[in-house]
């Protein structure tokens, strides 16, 4: 039988990125088109454990508000903890099963921080593997806003992560202990990253084909398509630059880690197949950001120079609010 891992992250958000993380968690779009794990048909299954009373974002200021805190624009608002297992775990589990993990993993959370902050706990089933995404407002016991404080350093993670094991396995004894991203020395990459990376290698797809059936009949025409998908691109392959770098993410020779990983799966325990295969995931993402760029080079730089400045003016120009 595979190994089976007990799997809790954590991540922080500021601002205008909880509108998005409310948008995939609470599924408030009618179709995500762009996100290829999510399957509509399953949507419906998808269940609480704690059901929001307000928006995220109000919420968390709401929150903030009544404990008298003082904020700065990068003073971290909410904290999303990421709940979910090797997808082994899940096979041949019925709802019921599937609840009872979550909520045993849920008490967990809220034996180490203080109940009344928590937002939302919901429960993906229309994912690949099932998943609970909790938030939570990063206020201390003694009222202080500070998301430092509750999930702490490096060694404080550890610490997390070594509880979170010992009361889940007190339930599930099958399970392992997940290796801490501490000890790769890298932040957890989220989903989110690669469904964004899958979202510009598409549109650097339209891009190149745009460019490349372009001829001298129909150039005036192409220019006015290229500039229109250019005008979405050029942010998101910026974004994309500041995300990898949030991340940690490293050049790597891809087929050089590709060539390790295989002898390590023949050789050597799990932990270390587990770190070359993030070290891989990391290779390959950076490998695309760097194709996504290269389509930029094939764009005289006076008109990239332009629409940048084009970008920038509707960001500022637009609420923050539909902005994603």
């Amino acid at each position: 039988m595979s190994n089976q891992y007990a799997i809790m992250r954590f991540a922080k958000y500021k601002g205008p990125e909880i509108s998005r993380i409310e948008g995939h968690n609470e599924r408030t779009k009618e179709t995500y088109a762009s996100n290829p794990d999510i399957d509509p048909t399953r949507t419906h299954l998808n269940f609480h454990l704690i059901e929001p009373t307000n928006r995220y974002r109000a919420e968390a200021e709401r929150q903030i508000a009544a404990a008298k805190c003082r904020t700065r624009t990068d003073s971290v608002r909410l904290v999303e903890t990421l709940i979910t297992c090797s997808p082994e775990f899940f096979k041949g589990k019925g709802e019921k099963a599937i609840r009872a993990y979550f909520q045993h993993a849920l008490d967990f959370l809220m034996e180490k921080q203080r109940p009344d902050t928590f937002v939302s706990a919901v429960v993906h089933l229309d994912e690949k593997t099932p998943h609970m995404h909790v938030t939570f407002v990063p206020l201390t016991q003694d009222g202080r806003l500070s998301a430092k404080d509750i999930i702490g350093n490096r060694k404080h993670l550890i610490a997390w992560q070594d509880a979170y094991w010992q009361h889940m396995v007190s339930k599930f004894p099958e399970l392992q202990r997940g290796e801490s991203a501490s000890n790769t020395g890298r932040k957890h990459i989220p989903p989110q990253v690669f469904k964004q990376m899958v979202r510009l290698t598409k549109q650097s797809q339209r891009i190149e084909a745009a460019l490349d059936s372009t001829n001298m009949f129909n150039a005036k025409s192409k220019a006015e398509e290229v500039k229109k998908l250019l005008a979405r691109y050029i942010p998101a392959v910026e974004e994309m630059a500041t995300q990898l770098k949030k991340y940690g993410v490293a050049f790597e020779e891809v087929e050089e880690l590709q060539a390790e990983n295989e002898q390590l799966a023949r050789e050597l325990d799990a932990a270390k197949r587990g770190s070359i295969t993030e070290k891989l995931e990391h290779a390959r993402l950076q490998q695309e950001y760097k194709q996504a760029r290269a389509i930029l080079d094939r764009i005289p730089p006076e008109i990239l120079n332009q629409l940048r400045k084009e970008s920038r003016a509707v960001q500022r120009d637009t609420p923050e609010d539909l902005r994603h």
